[in-house]
């Protein structure tokens, strides 16, 4: 029930910042990517798993401090990541002020725990590149982040050192197979 009052809240929240500025706002396709393998290390102190996948592959995951399950994995436990993350830009107005917010909810059951991210932050066009259909963005305390661009219309609504808010919506469950 918390999760769903927690979710609707959040919901709610970005509703109330992005209607105002409706026009400015491009929300992006979510990504959904999976892990599925076998846990072959585990660091506490650092809250971090390696996980083996079905090809060989390693992937660390960073575990939140949040998910309170983590203490109850174990090297060789079979587990699942799923991340699902929506992204939502807004051209943000001239002198409007700088914002860097997260908010976290986590739900858990028997068999997985569940986390959802709601973060918001300001950041700067630091690299349009129109060939590969992409833009980076640099934001607070050295934070990058690059993503593709589906529509090629919105290179010519942006340049280089215009300022965005960019809202992520992310959920992470774990599950032990």
């Amino acid at each position: 029930m918390k999760r769903r009052v927690t979710m609707l809240i959040a919901s709610t929240l970005a509703l109330a910042v992005v209607l105002p500025g409706w026009a400015q706002v491009k929300e992006l396709p979510t990504q959904t990517t999976t892990i599925a393998g076998t846990i072959e290390t585990i660091d506490t102190t650092k809250r971090a798993m390696n996980i083996k996948t079905a090809d060989g592959s390693f992937v660390a995951v960073n575990v939140p401090k949040t998910v309170q399950r983590f203490g109850e994995f174990k090297v060789g436990d079979k587990v699942k990541a799923t991340y699902n993350n929506n992204v939502m830009v807004r051209l943000k107005p001239p002198g409007e002020a700088a914002v860097n917010t997260t908010e976290m909810d986590r739900a858990t059951s028997p068999t997985s725990g569940s986390h959802m991210i709601v973060q918001k932050m300001t950041a700067s066009i630091v690299g349009i590149d129109k060939a590969a259909s992409s833009i980076s963005f640099e934001g607070a305390n050295g934070w990058k982040y690059s993503r593709r661009v589906v529509d090629p219309t919105v290179f010519d609504q942006v340049k280089v050192g215009d300022k965005v808010d960019i809202t992520w919506n992310t959920d992470l469950t774990v599950s032990l197979q």
